[in-house]
Order: C-alpha cells, then structure tokens, then sequence
C-alpha cells in the first residue's frame, strides 16, 4: 500500500496517476496491452522526475504540467479507454474521476478543439460506456458527472451534448435498473449544475443534490431494485463532494455567439450536426460561454421531447422514454431556474419558442406519465416565470388544466387527479391567484381562468348531475369531490392570506384551522427549501406594471359588459350588435362592425355571425358589405378567396341570406381581380356552384355524389353564355373535393358553450382540435403542422401587444371583483357537500371553507356575501332542530365561535345570527344538564321541570326543541300539535351530550372578546344582542334572560372604553331596556329593571367631568319607564333604584340629576301614596345633605330640582310634604342667591344692579352677573306664586310668605329689567282675583283673568292670608322702591281693589296697607304720583258710591221695630204673630249688612281724609 502512494512521483498530478497507472500495468494483458504497458511505466517514469510545485502553464490541461508534458501523462488513460477492456478501462474511469473531482484538470473542453487530449479522453469516456459492463456504466457515470461538476473545467458546446448523448444512452439501454435510475440522476444532476451557473453566469456557484426520490415521482418507479434509490443517491452526492478545485473566472468571460446551429437532432440521441434555425441572440449579441452552453441545452431537450414515433412502429418504447426523460430534464431545470429565465430575454423566449411548443405538441398524447410532467412544468412555469409568460399560459391554462377539470362525466381519474392536485398547489399561492384574476379575468382579449377554476370545481364538487351516465365509480366521485371542496378552500384561504398581508394583519387575527390546516404565511412566499423567489419580485420591473382597483375595475367592467353584449348576439345578433353600440364597445359604423365581427376574439357563435351577414335590414346589409370589403382577394384563386372569406363565419342555412352574401363577394372578387371573370354575375354563379359542392361532397348524409364531370356540366354557359375552361372548373372541383371550406374554429370535440366561448377568445379552437383527450396513440407532427406553426405565430404576435403586459396589484380592492366571480360557487359547494357528507375530513374543509369566506367577506365590507356565508354555517349547526345533530354540525357550532372571535370586527349585521346560535346553545345545554328554565322564574306558574326530572314529556320547553322547526322560526316547534316519542327523547339527549365539546368558557369567550372589538363592531355587537335578547324574553313558551345577563356583562366589559363610543352603545341598550321595561309581563320588566339598576351601579362607579351628560344619558331609560309604565310595582322599584344609586353613589351623579329629579317628578304625581312618599323622603335626604353635588357640574339642573319640589307641594296625600317641600324651595333660593353654581364672569342684561336699601355698593357688585341667570330664578318664583292659590289655607299662607320673603331677602340681585318681569310674571298675578272682582263687580267668575284659570277652582283667600299678602306687598314695594317705582300704578291697581271689596276684612286691610305705602314714602313721591294715588283713591271712592246709594234705597225699604213700647206688649206682640216676628229679623240682618257696607265707605271717606292732609298743595278733588 505504501508503494503505491509513492507512484507517480511528489507532483499533486502524479499522485492522482501513478496507483491508476500501476493498476492499469497489472490488469492489462502482456501481449494484448504491451504498447498500453510500455506507455504507462514510460509515464510513471516521467511522473518521478516532476517536480512538486513547478510553474503554471496556462495552455496545459493539467495543473503543473506543461501542454507537452500533459499530453505525454495522459495518453496511457486514453489508450486505456480505448482498449475496450473493462479491467484496464475501469482503471482508467477511476483515474479520470480523481483528476476531475481533485482539480487537477483545468480549462476548457469544446468540441471544436478536437485534437485536445482532454477532449479526446472524455468522447472516449463517453464510447467506453457500450463495453457491457455494469461497473464500467457506474464509473462511467461516475466520471462524466465529476467533469461537469469540476469547477476549473468548462465542458460546452458538442463536448458538453455527447456527455448528455452518453447518459441518455445508459439511462435508455442500461444493464440494470440502478444503472438506469443512476444516469437519470446524473443527468438531473448535470443539468443542475449547468443552469446554476447560467443563472449566476458564474463557475463558483453552489450547487444543491438532486433528490432521487422526487426524480422518480412519475416515472422509473419500476426500476427500483430494493434499496436503488438509496444507492443512486449516495452515488450521486460522494461524486458532488468529491469536487475540489479553485473555479477559473476567465471560463466566465462573454464571447460572441454564432447565428447558426449549435447542435444537430439523431433520432433520440442529441448530437453535434448544426442547427438549421436561427439562434436568437441576447442584446448586443454577446453571451458567456456558461450561457450559452445552457441555452444549447435547453433547445436540444426541447427537441428531444418532441419526437414522435412513426407510423411503421408507432408504440417505439425507446423514444417514449426518451421524451419522457427529456421532459423530467426541463421539469428539473424549470423547477430549479432563476432569475435568468425571466431577466435574460434571450431565455424567456427559448421558453415561450422551444417548450412551449413542446408541451403544445405533447398534450396530444395519453401517456399518464407524461401529462404528469406537463403539468408539472406548467406549473413551475406558472409560478415562477408567468410575468414573462402571460399570453402562453393564457393559452396553456385552458388546453392542460380546464379542459379536464370541466369534464365531470368522463374523466380520466388519474389525470383529473393530477390536475385537482396541480390546483391545489396553485391555490396554496395567493400571489397566483390574485395575478390570474387580475391578468386574464380583467383582461377583454384573456380567458376568464379564475371564473372559470372555481366553476369547474364547484361542478367537481356536485359531482356528475342526476340522470347523467358517467365513467365514475363512486369512491372515484367522492375522492374528485373532496379534492375540489379542498381546492376552493385554498383559493378563498390564499385571498384570506394575501388580504391580511396587504392590510398588515397579524397572525393572530387569521383563521386558526385544525391540524390539516399549514400557515397562512406558507401560502404567501415559497419555502426555504424551494429557494424560489415569487416571479412578481422577480421580473416586476421588466415587463409589468402595478395597476390600480379603479383601472382594474374599469377593465373588469368592460369585460364583462362586453360578455354581456357576445352572449345577446349568440342568442340574436340584431339585439346583441345594437346593445354592444349603445355601450360603446362597438362603433355605430357599418365598418367598425365589421371590423368587430372580423376579428372574431370575443367568443362570437360563427353561425350567429352568418345569420347577421346575411338579414336584409339596412345596417345589417351595410355591415355585410362592410366585411366582405375588407378582404383583398388580389391574386388570390376563386376557391382560396371563397376559403378566406368563410374562414370567420358559418353560412346560414337561409339561401336567400347565402345569395346575399355570395353576390356581394362575387361583386368584390371581381373588383380585386378585373381580368378573371367577364362580369360579377360569373363568379355569383360560381361561387354559389362551389358552395353546393362543398356541402355535397363533405355531408355525410348526401349518398350520391357529384362527381368532377356533374361539376363540370352544371357550370357551363356561365361565363356570359360561354363556358369557363375544364382544366380551371377541374382543378377548383378537385381542391374543394380534399380541402373542406369550414371556419378555422371547426373543432372534432365537443365543447361547453362556455369552453367554446373562451377558447376562441384567444383562438384555441385550432389548438384544441390538435388535442383529443380520447386518443390511444401518438400522432407525429404531420397534418398538424400548420395548426402549430400558426399557434407560434400567435405567440409571436400577442408577444408585442398589450394584452402580454402583466399587471400586478397590491390594492385589496381587487379582492371585492374576485368574490363577486367566486362566492356564489363556493357557498354552493361548501353548502351541498357539507349538507350531503358526513366525513369529517370532507365535512372539515367545508367548515373551514366556510371560515376563511366569511373572513375575505366581512373585511372587505361585502355584506350580502358576508351575511350569506354566516347565515349558511349558522343554519348547519341545527341548533334550531337538535335531535337531528351530527359530529359536524358541532363542527360549524365551533366554527360560529371562532369567527365571532377572529372576525368580530366585520361582522355588522351577522352577528345576529352569531349570537343566535350561542343563545340556543345556551339553551340546549341548559335542557341538558337539568336546570331550572328561566321561565320558571319569569312566568307565574312553575311548571317547568328539568330534562332529566318526571314529566318529561309534557315539558313544553323540551318539546319545541325536540321537534324543531326551521332557522328563521323565533321559537321552534311552537304550534305543533305533535307529540314527542320517548325514542325522540332519547336521541335528543344523545345529541345534547355533543355539545358536551362546547364549554362555558367558549361561549362566555365570545362575549368577554368584546371588550376587543372596535368602535364600531362592539355598536353592531351591541344591537343584535339586543335584537336576540328581546327574542328570548318574548318567547311565548320559554322566555329567557340569557342575552339579557350577557349584556350586562359586555357593557361591564367595554366600560373603560371612550365616551364617544359609550354614548353610541348606550343609545342602543337605551332603546332595548325601556322597549322592555314596558312590557306586559311583570316578571320580565323587573328583571330588566333590575339589570338595569346593576349596570347603572357600574357606570356610577365612573367619575363624570363638567359640562358633560352621559350619566343622565344613562339614567334617561329610568325616566321614560317611569313616566309611561303602568305598574305600580315597576315605578316604585324605579324609584327605590334611583334613590339606592343616588343615596350610594352620589358624588358620581354629576348630569344624572337631572334624570333623577324627573323621576322623582313622576313619582311625585303618582296615584299611589307609598310612591309619592318614598320618592319625597329621598329628596329631602339630597336636598338637605347633597345640595352642593346637584349643580357640580350643570346649573340647570337646579331648574329641575326646583320643578321636582314644586310638584311635591301639590301632593294631595301628605301636607306636611307639601310644607316641607315649600320650605325646601326656601332653601334653594338661598342657595341659587349664594351663587356659588354659577359662572362669575357673566354680566346683567342691561349693566346694571340692584341692591335693597341697606345693601352697600360692593355687596351689589358681587351679585351682578345674577340676571344672566333669571331662568333659574324664574320656575322658583313662578311655582310660588301659584301655590299662593291652593285650596290647602297652610299652602296658600306659606307659600306667600316664602315667595314674599325670598323676593324681600334676595331681590337685590335681580336687575332692573328682571324686577320688571317677576313683578309682572310672578307678584301681580297672584292679586288678580282681589282686582278683577272688583274692577268687574257685575261679571261671574268665568270673566276673571286668563291667570285664574291656573289656580284652582273656587279658591278664595281667607282673611289672614290676605293681611299677609297685602303687607307683603306693600313691604316688597317700599323696600324695592328704586327699582319698582315705575310699578305704582299696579301696586295701587291692588290696594284699591282690596278698597272695593265688600267685605271689612280686606277693605280694611286695604286701607291700612295704602296708609302705610303713603306714610313710608310720602317724603319721596313726587307730584305725578301723588296725583296717581289721589285718582286711585277717589275712583275707588266713586266706584263705591252706586254701591252706597243702593244700599242707602234699601234702607228706606226696612221697617225698623218702635223701641217704646213696653217689654210686655212686645212679648205679647210677638206670642200673636209670628210673621212679623220673622219679618222683623230679616229686616235686622239686611240693616245689619247696610250698616257694614256703611262703615267701609265711611272707612275709604276716612282714609280719603287722612290722605288730603299729607300733601297740602293738592286741592280737594271737586
């Protein structure tokens, strides 16, 4: 072992030859190898005397050797090679293994070079591989796979394509199936490494191992030998690893590149013969070598894969393999390529000219393995390179993908598979997705490939119709339905994930699935392990643009208005041409009609286009003739234009519409060619003639033929009387006779009119017709060629357009036209398989279906779409009907809760039927575990028993549920007249323990969430918990307070939140707690009473600041209860809730006095005594300890404090109520003078103050801002002054004297202006009737002042009270009178009416309040006033004197008794009669009244004396 290091000498090049050669020297045979012999020893001596490190020669292959020298070391491995013996060649390959894998070899290795020693060695590597050895095929392998992979060596150009030739052969003809399986995973390898560094355009790249396993996906899975795979993959990666070497820069140096051929095509073999079509260079011509030598490869795999068999073997196995190997070489290059296929433009159209003319001429075979390929290409080209590719896959998608997957009755279920399966990895890319829809279905001139996905899925998912015949088996149909349910669900889940992404959505807000479900970021980007990079990254800046929503939509809208339009003239082209013009999607032109119609790209039925052409209207017959002008026959054979005419139409069946059109096409023939014919009426004629040949000789049902000669004789004499030559009517004959005149969209296989309709919107009819999924056999190319050479042009052609623009958007706004095109098929399918299924896996994806639709639906606002998907899950969960419940209506219960967690904040108007649901389970549990029913305690009987408790049967509650009824029912099985079957009690309760899954903490889950809501979700949350609440309670069999407890719960929950919000909510749950606190049933207000009382002990836990009114937003419901209720047991709980809050929480009222006080107001009028009192002594208690917090924060509500006590005084059940309420009045009037509610910076109406006589200036000045206030003043003053007319005397004294003592004690606060209205308003009326009965002594009562009314009726002031009220008067008028001087007229206006009355008392009264008035300020009046005073007195006393003259005439009418008679006689008198008796005391009772009367106008005679002395310069009045 030792001896064999030492060979070779210490050159790092001899160390890798020497034990090579000496094992080449042992193997070989003397006789037969002497000259192999001699070169190896001759070698080895050499090799001793080279030193270690000697200098480099950059023209040598082998590092430290000179070229000379190198040459000499390599010839004995290249006489090795060639000797054909495996024991000398197997040597050989080791040592040409070593010198590659250990960086000994440099340079480069082309083809072109043929004399070069390495090339040499390696074509004979490549020859030494047929010897027949298996060894020697490993070692082969071995070698090749380390001479690409050595980083300092570039093998190219025919080089590079024998090495691929050697390891097609091996794979094809291998002796084993691990050899076979081992060259296709050199291979794979090799193009790996080629196209790793055409992309980085770099030798030193890495370089990742190609899996063995996956390269076996689809084919070769017969050669695995045991543990084959294992093999080959370590075979495979020691060769990766054994590379050494450092890479040489200058092999990636660009060269030009030649314009002809780089390779030739032999058989199934890729060979060096050049290539006949042109190589289409890069900008500025110039390519690296590494580049090119991949582009070379590319093209001739390409070419490879498109060799059909021929006619003489057509099931040739070999070339089969062949294309099938040379298709899992692309797909291993597609699935690993860069960036280079989408930024070198070079490479992209390599693509779009060599494979996807490949896969164009594969899809006609139906070989499972190579379909599988296909589409596995398609995909990575989807994936990765669709920016560059869109007009190709718009043509691909429908051919590979839709055609199948719209074939529900016969399909191949191995190929529908692979699609479903295709389509499912498709799905999992949101970016795909999107960019479909918004680059095909938003496109006019693109097939609608999403509309149309998620169609076909969902008729996969229905399965094949009832009454149709299918190919299917049943495991086959429910196996095609869960794929595409699994399908839809990944499409509507990628929207979900790039939706969230866009919005920058975290995780946490994503649909959280079962264990089937991956993350919603695996969908977003590609894997690590893929190393892709997504193709919008990628080539977004080189031939796309970012569209936005608005431009999107407009194109969207156009689309499909302009569908709309194609779809009305399939059915009638008149209507459809004249709805496509007032749309604008068509000019009102004949020509641009025709132009239209010529075109032929929007799916327009050609037979419809024939009917069109051929009407006799006028703007149809224009457009005709519009459209046959447009063709240039020029030089063109009649039979050819006839052809070219009809190549876009059929011909109606109509002759007269034929003759229409042939005469105009004869007409323009003619005008195109003037020499053919001798007029326009030959070539009518002709043409005609040629049309009824071409039905005769290609409709079947014609029997008898017209033969060449019947041709021939028909059309004689048409040629203005002559006849047209044989040879020219013989030849038109025979070309109509083998080429059939049709349209170019004729196709052999039956299509969808949908399918029919968008395939000839790109065209496809032609491509279509070349794939018939039916066929048995390859076709070669052949009759075909024309149909693919015209697709190339096609590709050519849309390449320059803008329709191969690619668009990329990020506005999620495009989402919204995608779930208009989606969410009616998808909630069919989730629906019906959901409905019919009861798989879990199957009924699982529906539900997360389901899921993720309701999450796109409610985020982007689409409330029907929305409403629809939550509504279908809410029905499957048969609440409504429990005893049919399965496993997976417990699924979609969960998955209620799970949107109402996840997707709250969308959900609006749902989440009614959200809490619908929770509220029946609620229910359904609560049945379940045998509690008590809220109807126990909310209706008066108790009749309700538990589930599990005797009476079971006749358990109304139990019963509804058990029988069911519909989703939409409030209550289920109301009305039923059924009876409940113990049998039916026993599933229900089987089914109830399902819901066993379902805990409490869930359910109470959702509602504790919603503290999480935002503003505007927890308002919508807020209203259909109401909405469902007052369902509950007003279920006429069971009432419930479920919902009820839980909106006291949220609104404990979202306390915190801003007022904004709370006000938004609190307008709600207003409206709901007053709806049901009236309601009829006791029960049920009391308990929302008092849920009403425990929320609001809540919310006055809260601080308010000033001038702020929620709390009396809050207490507000409290109020209108009371004012409308009409128990009695609802207003006193009302009123004892108010005072337990206020009494408790009473710093915190702040603006909900003004609440509580209208309460209490209420109350205060109530009918029952125990009310009125409870609510008084709760406001004595605030008036006398809590006065200060009233007007904490609002001054106005002292207005209603005052209006609360004043309707206390009115209490008829407790006067001293009444009595404490006026003195509480008192007490408010001291505090509204102390001003401390009030704003300081405010001033008087009119500038100026008040102050009483001994008030100074500065105590004035600190009350001036008080007339800004007169409205608080006013209600006080205002009530007072009408209780001074109750018919209670205690009432009317104290009020006078408050009112009166009020006025006296803070009137100086009141402006000038103020004093005039109260004194008008508030003192004067309350003399009305002391004045009006005097001023109209002949009136009744019904003629006194309107003021009256408001009194009450038949009150009359008794003697004290009106002592009081006359003093008072005087008292307020002396002490005020600066300020009520101008009010004298009215003062006296009073006291003279007092002076008129007929009784003493108040005369009396009168007369001393006047001498007092005229006393106090007798010094002051001035002469105008004592004028005033004079009048006042004399027309009382002259108002008076009819009176007195009366009475004086009925004195003259008394008989008064003689007194001088004795008293005897009188007596006796009186014993005789007693008529005179009785005469005689009426006469002393009138005379008694005279007498009266007397003295008071002898009293007002008196005053009228004292008075005339006062004022001496007053003459007595004449």
């Amino acid at each position: 072992m030792s001896a064999s290091q030492t060979l070779g000498g210490p050159s790092r090049c001899g160390r890798v030859l020497g034990p090579s050669l000496d094992k080449i020297i042992k193997n070989a045979a003397w006789r037969k190898h002497s000259h192999l012999v001699s070169s190896c020893k001759s070698v080895l001596d050499k090799l001793e005397t080279l030193p270690d490190a000697a200098l480099p020669d950059p023209s040598s292959p082998l590092l430290g050797l000179s070229s000379s020298d190198a040459d000499f070391v390599l010839n004995p491995i290249l006489l090795a090679l060639d000797s054909n013996y495996a024991k000398v060649a197997d040597p050989a390959l080791e040592c040409v293994f070593k010198l590659f894998s250990a960086g000994v070899v440099r340079g480069e290795i082309d083809g072109k070079i043929s004399d070069s020693i390495m090339y040499k060695i390696v074509d004979s590597v490549c020859k030494v591989g047929g010897i027949g050895e298996e060894s020697v095929e490993l070692a082969v392998l071995r070698a090749l796979l380390s001479a690409v992979r050595c980083p300092c060596v570039l093998i190219r150009g025919d080089c590079l394509l024998q090495v691929v030739r050697t390891l097609y052969n091996i794979y094809l003809g291998g002796l084993n199936g691990t050899n076979q399986i081992c060259a296709k995973s050199v291979l794979a390898q090799i193009m790996l490494i080629i196209f790793s560094r055409a992309d980085e355009d770099s030798m030193d790249v890495s370089i990742t191992t190609v899996s063995v396993s996956e390269l076996l996906e689809f084919t070769d899975k017969n050669l695995n030998e045991g543990n084959s795979i294992y093999f080959c993959q370590n075979f495979v990666s020691e060769v990766m690893s054994a590379s050494e070497g450092v890479p040489d820069l200058k092999l990636s140096q660009p060269v030009p590149v030649s314009q002809n051929g780089e390779s030739k095509d032999e058989g199934e073999e890729i060979g060096s013969e050049k290539m006949k079509d042109e190589v289409e260079l890069c900008p500025g011509g110039i390519s690296s070598k590494i580049r090119e030598d991949g582009f070379i490869v590319f093209k001739n795999l390409c070419k490879l894969s498109m060799k059909f068999s021929s006619q003489e073997n057509p099931e040739d196995q070999v070339l089969l393999r062949g294309k099938t190997l040379s298709l899992e070489l692309l797909k291993v290059i597609m699935d690993d390529g860069g960036s280079i296929w989408c930024s070198n433009e070079r490479f992209l159209n390599a693509i779009k000219q060599f494979l996807c003319l490949s896969l164009l001429k594969n899809s006609a075979l139906s070989v499972m393995s190579i379909f599988q390929l296909q589409c596995s290409i398609f995909m990575s080209l989807l994936t990765k390179y669709r920016s560059g590719l869109k007009a190709e896959i718009g043509i691909f998608f429908p051919m590979l993908i839709l055609r199948v997957l719209e074939n529900v009755l016969q399909p191949s279920f191995l190929q529908k598979m692979t699609i479903l399966n295709m389509l499912e990895k498709i799905a999992g890319d949101s970016q795909i997705i999107i960019d479909i829809f918004v680059n095909y279905d938003c496109d006019v001139d693109s097939p609608n490939i999403f509309e149309r996905i998620v169609n076909g899925l969902l008729k996969t998912a229905l399965g094949p119709p009832p009454g149709s015949t299918t190919t299917l088996s049943a495991v086959q149909d429910i196996t095609f339905r869960h794929e595409s349910v699994k399908c839809l669900v990944g499409i509507i889940k990628s929207m979900g994930a790039w939706m969230d992404q866009q919005l920058k959505i975290g995780d946490s807000d994503l649909p959280s699935g079962s264990e089937s479900e991956t993350s919603a970021e695996s969908h977003l980007t590609p894997s690590a392990e893929d190393g892709v990079v997504p193709d919008y990254e990628l080539h977004l800046e080189l031939n796309s643009e970012l569209s936005d929503s608005a431009t999107l939509e407009q194109r969207r809208a156009y689309k499909i208005e302009l569908q709309k339009g194609v779809q009305l003239f399939n059915k009638k082209p008149s209507k459809g041409i004249e709805f496509l013009i007032k749309t604008k999607k068509v000019g009102n032109s004949p020509e641009e009609v025709a132009s239209f119609l010529k075109k032929n790209t929007a799916g327009l039925n050609e037979t419809m286009i024939g009917d069109y052409l051929g009407e006799r209207e006028e703007f149809a017959l224009r457009v005709m003739h519009a459209y046959v002008d447009s063709f240039n026959f020029k030089s063109i054979d009649f039979g050819e234009a006839i052809r070219f005419l009809l190549s876009g139409f059929r011909l109606p069946g109509e002759a007269q519409k034929i003759d229409r059109i042939m005469e105009k096409f004869a007409e323009r023939y003619c005008k195109c060619n003037p020499n053919s014919f001798t007029s326009a009426d030959t070539a009518y004629v002709l043409a005609y003639s040629v049309i009824m040949l071409n039905t005769d000789a290609h409709n079947s049902m014609v029997k008898d033929k017209m033969t060449k000669s019947d041709f021939i004789r028909n059309n004689r004499g048409i040629d203005d009387g002559k006849d047209l030559p044989e040879e020219y009517l013989g030849a038109l004959y025979d070309q109509i006779v083998k080429n059939e005149i049709k349209i170019n969209a004729d196709s052999s296989v039956p299509q969808s009119k949908q399918a029919n309709s968008l395939n000839k919107l790109l065209g496809l009819d032609g491509i279509l017709n070349l794939v018939s999924w039916k066929q048995t056999e390859e076709k070669p190319l052949g009759a075909n060629g024309h149909l693919i050479r015209h697709i190339q042009e096609q590709f050519k052609a849309k390449s320059g357009k803008s329709e191969s623009v690619y668009h990329a958007v990020s506005d999620i706004a495009i989402l919204r036209f995608m779930v208009e095109v989606c969410w009616g098929p998808m909630l069919a399918a989730f629906s019906v398989t959901l409905d019919q299924s009861d798989d879990r896996l199957t009924t699982t994806q529906c539900i997360l279906g389901f899921r993720y639709s309701v999450h796109v639906t409610a985020v982007m606002g689409l409330q029907t779409q929305r409403d629809a998907f939550v509504t279908s899950v809410a029905k499957f969960t048969f609440l409504h009907c429990a005893a049919d419940m399965k496993q997976k209506n417990v699924d979609a219960v969960k998955a209620i809760i799970s949107i109402a967690i996840e997707d709250g904040n969308h959900l609006q108007e749902a989440w009614e039927h959200i809490l619908t649901c929770l509220s029946r389970i609620e229910h359904l549990q609560l049945l379940g575990e045998g509690a008590t029913t809220d109807a126990s305690f909310l209706s008066v009987s108790n009749t309700e028993q538990s589930l599990m408790k005797k009476g079971t049967l006749q358990n109304p509650a139990v019963m509804a549920v058990v029988l069911g009824g519909s989703y939409d029912s409030t209550t289920v099985g109301v009305n039923s007249s059924r009876l409940v079957t113990p049998e039916q009690i026993n599933h229900f309760i089987a089914n109830l323990n399902l819901l066993d899954q379902i805990g409490n903490f869930e359910l109470n889950h959702v509602f504790a969430h919603s503290q999480r809501l935002n503003s505007e979700a927890i308002v919508a949350f807020v209203k259909a918990l109401c909405k469902v609440s007052m369902l509950e309670l007003q279920s006429p069999t069971d009432p419930r307070v479920f919902s009820l407890i839980k909106l006291v719960e949220i609104a404990h929950y979202n306390m915190n939140r801003i007022r904004l919000v709370w006000s938004r909510m609190w307008n709600v749950l207003s409206d709901f707690f007053v709806s049901v606190g009236l309601s009829e049933s006791l029960s049920v207000a009391i308990f929302v009473m008092d849920s009403l009382r425990q929320l609001a002990m809540k919310f006055l836990e809260r601080e308010e600041l000033a001038n702020y009114n929620f709390q009396n937003q809050f207490l507000r419901p409290f109020v209108i209860i009371m004012q409308k209720s009409n128990s009695a047991e609802i207003r006193e709980l009302i009123v004892r809730c108010i005072s337990q809050m206020v009494l408790s929480r009473v710093t915190n009222v702040k603006s909900g006095w003004k609440s509580v006080f209208m309460v209490f107001t209420a109350a205060a009028a109530d009918e029952r005594k125990n009310i009125v009192l409870l609510a008084f002594e709760t406001m004595e208690k605030i008036v006398r300890e809590y006065f200060p917090h009233i007007t904490e924060t609002d001054a106005t509500v002292f207005t209603d404090c005052v209006r609360c006590l004043i309707k206390f005084t009115n209490s008829r059940f407790n006067n001293d109520a009444s009595l404490n309420a006026i003195a509480f009045l008192r007490f408010c009037a001291v505090k509204l003078a102390e001003g401390g509610f009030v704003c300081t910076n405010k001033s008087s109406d009119d500038g100026s103050s008040v102050s009483s006589i001994n008030k100074d200036d500065s105590d004035v000045k600190g009350f001036a801002y008080i007339d800004d206030h007169g409205s608080y003043w006013l209600p006080l003053l205002t009530g007072l002054s009408k209780l001074t007319s109750d018919s209670r005397l205690d009432i009317r004294k104290s009020s006078v004297e408050v009112l009166f003592n009020i006025l006296k004690d803070h009137g100086h606060l009141f402006s000038r202006v103020f004093w005039v209205g109260i004194f008008n308003s508030v003192v004067l009326p309350i003399f009305d009737g002391v004045c009006g009965r005097r001023e109209m002594p002949v009136k009744d009562e019904q003629n006194l002042p309107t003021l009256r009314s408001s009194h009450h009726d038949g009150s009359t002031w008794d003697t004290e009270t009106s002592t009081v009220a006359a003093q008072c008067l005087v008292d307020l008028y002396i002490g005020f009178y600066s300020v009520l001087r101008p009010q004298l007229s009215n003062v006296l206006s009073v006291l003279t009416g007092y002076l008129r009355s007929s009784i003493q008392g108040p005369a009396s009264n009168g007369v001393v309040a006047m001498f007092r008035l005229i006393g106090e300020l007798g010094s002051r009046l001035s002469e105008e006033e004592w004028r005033e005073i004079c009048l006042a007195i004399k027309e009382a006393a002259i108002s008076m004197f009819p009176g007195f003259m009366k009475l004086l005439r009925t004195m003259d009418d008394i008989e008064v008794p003689d007194n001088s008679p004795s008293r005897s006689s009188t007596e006796a008198s009186t014993d005789h009669g007693f008529t005179d008796h009785e005469l005689e005391d009426a006469n002393l009772q009138t005379a008694a009244y005279v007498v009266s009367k007397m003295k008071s106008h002898i009293a007002i005679q008196l005053l009228i004396m004292q008075v005339l002395p006062l004022h001496a310069i007053f003459s007595v009045l004449k």
